[in-house]
Formats: C-alpha cells, structure tokens, sequence
C-alpha cells in the first residue's frame, strides 16, 4: 500500500543510482522493521564516528538508547545525526568484475533527535526497542527499575527526512560480454535463519524449554 511519499531535501536526495531510490514512505517503513542493527553516525570532537546500536519504531519515530554515561549518545543532541540502515538479499555475479554488485534494501535517515525526558515515553521508546529486537519479551521479562532507568538514555529520531535505495535483479553486463558468454552471471541469494534457542548455563530444570514467542521466531525466517 503506498503512503505519503517522502519529500527529498538537498541531503536525502539520491544523486548516484537514482533509479534505485524509492519514494514510497511505506518502503522506508519496511526496511526499518526489517533490520535489526543501525548504524549511527555521529561527530565527537571533530571526528565522524559510526556505531552500531539496536533501535525500534514506532510510527513516525525511531527510538535508539544507551547508556546515560555514553559519550555518542551525548553527541547525538543539538546537532543533526545520521541513521542507516542495509539489508542484504544477495550478490550479484556478472561476466565482467566492473559490474559485480549486490541486491540490497537500504534507509538512510537524516535529523536532529531530542532526548526523552518522560518517564512515560522512555519506557514506551524501551518497550519499542525491546518488542523491535525481541518480539514478545516485553510481557515475558522483569521491566527495568528504578536505578536501571535512572543509567539509561533513550533519544527518539524524527523519519521526516530520509532516503531508500533498491536493488533488485541480475547484472547489468555489456552486450559484448554478453555475447562472448565468458563467465557464469547471475544472483546468488542471501537469506538468514533463525537457529535454535540456546538456554542460559544457570537456568533452572523448569526453563530449559524456551517459551512460545522464542520458539515460534526461531521456526520462522529471519
């Protein structure tokens, strides 16, 4: 189903490859959901720094968290960040070395996040980020306490300036490789799966079976 469509500024414009940008608000939706780890990119005394961190959405909004004590996470407020996000589906194997590539969905978000003072909305952002990572534990597990919340930082990113990029299909090889038929070409996919839950050395005899949501995610894709 096709949303707004996102509105491109200057930087969230794809100038290389455009006609793997998508427009639809809804592709960027889908990425998001997909991935599991972003990358954000922030500048610490001067310097660009890229981290990997988990995060969750909800809506218009993609909450990440930290530690109160991080020093990235300090860095990500009153100035603009970056947020991306890749999946990759498969290498893209052609005749020629030149135009090898890989079939990808990818997110690149642009914005200045605010820090999220509530109580009310940082165990929401908590909650988001918790069910985003691991579906179902939210209900399942002890909620963070006082003195856990009091060592958490959560900030929450606007998805008002975004870009997504779109790869799909085989090589895009030259005619003249094409005919002299020189090498094999073609998509070798990539897909992941779950594996089967490994319980903790100090569960108790009556845990060692994993619940219902754990085993369920672990039967299905990843």
């Amino acid at each position: 189903m096709t949303r707004t469509p996102l509105s491109p500024t200057p930087r969230s414009t794809i100038k290389r490859g455009k006609k793997r940008a998508v427009a639809d608000r809804a592709a960027l939706d889908a990425v998001l959901d997909a991935g599991l780890i972003c990358h954000l990119s922030v500048v610490i005394d001067g310097a660009p720094v890229v981290l990997p961190t988990g995060y969750g959405r909800d809506g218009n909004t993609l909450y990440l968290h930290g530690s109160t004590g991080a020093l990235s996470l300090r860095h990500t407020l009153d100035t603009d960040i970056c947020v991306a996000v890749t999946l990759v589906d498969g290498i893209v194997y052609a005749r020629s070395v030149f135009h090898f590539s890989a079939n990808y969905r990818s997110a690149v978000v642009h914005g200045r996040a605010r820090l999220v003072e509530s109580e009310e909305e940082r165990m929401h952002g908590l909650k988001v980020l918790t069910e985003h990572m691991a579906p179902g534990s939210w209900q399942h597990s002890r909620l963070p306490s006082a003195k856990e919340m009091a060592k958490t930082q959560v900030i929450a990113l606007p998805l008002d300036e975004a870009a997504v990029k779109i790869r799909t299909g085989g090589p895009g090889d030259e005619p003249e490789d094409i005919e002299s038929d020189i090498a094999w070409a073609g998509v070798l996919p990539l897909t992941r799966h779950w594996g089967a839950p490994v319980p903790s050395e100090d569960l108790s005899p009556g845990w060692v079976d994993a619940p219902a949501h754990i085993r369920d995610r672990s039967a299905s894709p990843a």
